[in-house]
């Protein structure tokens, strides 16, 4: 990509509605744009980091039997009304609107009804499960305070898995996988060292559930975490009994503010039963689905990684989940044959498979555009100058150092960072 074309310039000011640090960067370099409050437009920088996000997500999924499928988000009163969800009074953050005809109609904040009304015409004995149907969603719910950017909104993607098995047992041997797979991915992503699984309350339906959390200041969660066996509990959930019972010694217990990044619980027979959703197990006999449900916010994820990796000078994204490998620069305010010279590392680069935003602009000057390199934050900025003769400077995002090393030493740095 050449920098002078991009759709989404860097900015010197945002709104001082902004108040979190990554919606802050994120808008400042060109990642997003606020279209309203709780609305996100992703920029094709934003969008680049964004899908390298559902492509990890994707193959832990699949790793553990994952099938993606892609439901609608219009949903139907009925589907709802089958486990009063579709009443105000039981789900408050409803988007609600109406046909030409007058027929009412719900933007979608979940999809257990929905899924389990589909698979009543796909599950009918033992040997159809299990089955762990995801899927990369729009979700909207109408919170009363949309606030902190990505980190919680009204509108967002978000990848939601639904396990449906045969017994319990079966069930909780998958959530142990669920509960792994996930740590897999914040490790993935750059946050795993972050990232503790917490036990919060579940609810109706079982004691605990467990959710991903992040530590950050600006999180909206108080958790209490063992840095040693690496959980945490969530304040909600936090008595001497839960402490005791999960084995922590309560002196170890640290108090933390933390992003939930991910959550899992579950769903035992609630949902399933009301869909009329059963199996015929070996004997013919009629028996019930256990359910449960994986969640990980799209954006939220992607502001947390943002909140947990940053400097003074802007993002420091990690190399898994960055838009590009290599921010290339030329210096060449007096000089056209340095951009020649430029222009050949960039095609040497991605001639070798290297994604590389090249900053081609001729009438920048070097201050801007090691500013613009700093605050996109891409783990590589490669620059050509005057001082680099035949060869290039390269330095990490992460670190103040630099070096200068040739074209063929520029490709077995990158390859062995």
């Amino acid at each position: 990509m050449l920098y002078s074309s991009l759709l989404g310039k860097t900015k010197k000011d945002v709104s001082k509605e902004e108040q979190s640090k990554s919606a802050q960067l994120l808008l400042k370099s060109g990642y997003v744009q606020r279209e309203m409050a709780g609305a996100y437009a992703y920029l094709p920088l934003g969008l680049i980091v964004l899908q390298k996000l559902i492509r990890i997500i994707r193959e832990e999924m699949n790793a553990i039997g994952g099938q993606e499928l892609l439901l609608s988000s219009l949903q139907k009163p009925e589907l709802f009304e089958t486990t009063n969800r579709w009443s105000d009074k039981e789900v408050d953050i409803w988007f609600k609107t109406k046909t030409k005809s007058g027929s009412e109609l719900g933007l979608a904040f979940s999809h257990e009804e929905p899924l389990v009304s589909i698979l009543t015409k796909e599950i009918q004995s033992y040997k159809d499960l299990p089955l762990y149907p995801y899927q990369f969603q729009n979700k909207f719910r109408n919170e009363l305070r949309a606030k902190s950017g990505l980190l919680r909104t009204r509108e967002f993607i978000m990848k939601d898995m639904y396990s449906f098995s045969r017994n319990v047992k079966e069930f909780e041997d998958y959530y142990e996988k669920a509960k792994d797979a996930y740590m897999k991915i914040f490790g993935r992503v750059g946050i795993g060292n972050e990232t503790y699984i917490t036990f919060a309350s579940g609810g109706i339906f079982s004691k605990y559930s467990h959710e991903f959390q992040s530590l950050s200041e600006v999180g909206e969660d108080t958790i209490y975490i063992d840095k040693e066996k690496r959980i945490a509990i969530n304040k909600e959930v936090y008595t001497d009994e839960v402490i005791k019972e999960l084995g922590v010694d309560k002196n170890n217990l640290v108090e933390k503010k933390a992003i939930e990044v991910g959550n899992i619980f579950p769903l035992k027979t609630k949902f399933s039963n009301a869909g009329n959703l059963y199996y015929t197990d070996e004997t013919g006999q009629k028996q019930e689905i256990i359910m449960g449900c994986y969640g990980i916010g799209l954006g939220r994820l992607m502001g947390t990684i943002v909140e947990l990796n940053y400097d003074y000078k802007g993002i420091i994204w990690p190399e898994n989940v960055a838009p590009y490998e290599v921010h290339l620069i030329g210096l060449t305010l007096d000089n056209t044959r340095i951009m020649e010279k430029a222009t050949v590392i960039y095609k040497l680069l991605t001639g070798a498979g290297v994604e590389v935003l090249f900053d081609d602009r001729l009438d920048v000057s070097a201050g801007e555009k090691f500013s613009d390199a700093d605050l996109i934050g891409i783990p590589h900025r490669v620059v050509i100058s005057q001082k680099t003769g035949d060869q290039v400077e390269i330095k990490k995002r992460s670190e103040e150092k630099a070096e200068l090393v040739s074209k063929e030493g520029l490709l077995n740095r990158l390859a062995n960072p």
